[in-house]
């Protein structure tokens, strides 16, 4: 079976990976989130969150990371290697598991798209 936790290095904490996601200019978006992608060397996806407190208060803010995180973890084996991902929500959205967990995997993969470019 495979290991379906969500380890610390699936995550990106430090700024510098932020900074590098934003300046490759690789994004796709759609109604619900706007995804920022860069290659990270490593064999396997990482994910970090950028959420404002433009998407609401801190129960909002942190229901968006919780459902993102556990979108990212069910489909980390579907994602496509080698990438970091910085996942931004949008505002006037309502979250809902299923909708983040299929737009997380399709924008990823037109991330991925425009990196291979």
């Amino acid at each position: 079976m495979d290991d379906q936790r969500f380890l610390g290095k699936h995550h990106i904490r430090r700024g510098a990976d932020f900074e590098r996601a934003y300046r490759r200019r690789a994004s796709a978006s759609d109604d619900r989130l706007l995804v920022f992608g860069c290659e990270n060397g490593l064999f396997h996806p990482r994910l970090g969150l950028s959420v404002s407190r433009k998407v609401g208060g801190s129960v909002v803010r942190n229901r968006w990371k919780r459902l993102i995180r556990e979108a990212f973890r069910l489909s980390r084996n579907t994602l496509p290697d080698e990438i970091d991902l910085v996942v931004i929500p949008r505002r006037d959205c309502k979250p809902d598991l299923a909708g983040l967990r299929e737009s997380l995997l399709r924008l990823a993969r037109r991330v991925a798209g425009k990196l291979a470019k």
